[in-house]
């Protein structure tokens, strides 16, 4: 599995405290399938300066200490960028790192109040080439009152992350409807931990495979978890890539696995 979204790096954000924690997250996610994982801490101005450089560095620190502790898990950088006036020029300046230098950003709206202008906001992004990821939109305090903004993304290009403990009903009963209303109108185009901790935010995500497999079958499993998320990595364009139940309706055959073409990359 890939996971596109944890907070595994130590000490720069609300993830990981320090080393010790961040092994042992790296440990679970090894022994639950994950081979590679992105590196995703906040950037929210006034509350988390991180940036590409400082990640980055980061990333390597890290990745050094997984190497000298025999832990084969492969980091790659991005960022939880919070949907900010500045997201755009951080972007365009480098400040702000997309997944692994592609066109796909992970992208946080508020959590209790929908930003205004938030529709017009994704498709200037959009507009400007990349492909906004809206992380947990299932735990947005809002989605209720705005739940035909999150459709219309989707149908305009958008990709939408859930988390894999919401599917489970870590965070109550609430988060867990609208995942699982979200996977079942086909609008879901990747599953992440989201991890932030060896606790309840772990990043164990072999319960989470278990229940998409269930619910949605083996091939839309491999889709959330691996083939997307591999397609991220590569910087696939997102019209090559296989689309969400939602828009399958007269569209092309699938492509090649990008997971395969990713393994081949990596030497694997």
């Amino acid at each position: 599995m890939i996971d596109l979204h944890s907070h595994i790096l130590p000490g720069i954000d609300d993830g990981a405290p320090n080393l010790a924690c961040a092994l042992e997250m790296a440990r679970t996610a090894v022994a639950q399938g994950t081979n590679i994982m992105v590196c995703t801490p906040h950037i929210y101005p006034g509350l988390y300066m991180n940036s590409a450089a400082s990640i980055e560095l980061a990333r390597q620190s890290l990745q050094r200490s997984l190497d000298a502790a025999g832990i084969r898990l492969q980091l790659v950088t991005g960022a939880d960028v919070h949907l900010v006036p500045e997201v755009h020029e951080g972007l365009q300046s480098g400040r702000i790192p997309t997944v692994n230098g592609s066109r796909y950003l992970l992208l946080e709206p508020s959590h209790h109040v929908a930003p205004p202008q938030f529709e017009e906001s994704v498709f200037a992004l959009m507009a400007a080439g990349y492909v906004p990821i809206i992380t947990h939109p299932e735990r947005l305090v809002w989605i209720e009152v705005h739940y035909e903004k999150f459709v219309s993304l989707v149908h305009r290009g958008a990709w939408m992350q859930l988390t894999a403990g919401a599917l489970l009903g870590k965070f109550g009963k609430r988060a867990r409807y609208w995942s699982e209303r979200m996977l079942d109108e086909g609008l879901v185009h990747v599953v992440a931990s989201d991890a932030h901790s060896t606790g309840m935010r772990n990043p164990g995500m072999a319960d989470a495979r278990e229940a998409l497999v269930r619910r949605q079958g083996e091939a839309a499993a491999n889709q959330l978890l691996l083939e997307r998320p591999a397609a991220v990595l590569l910087d696939t364009p997102a019209h090559e890539v296989q689309p969400v139940p939602a828009l399958l309706e007269g569209s092309a055959p699938a492509p090649a696995s990008p997971w395969r073409r990713l393994l081949k990359r990596l030497g694997g």
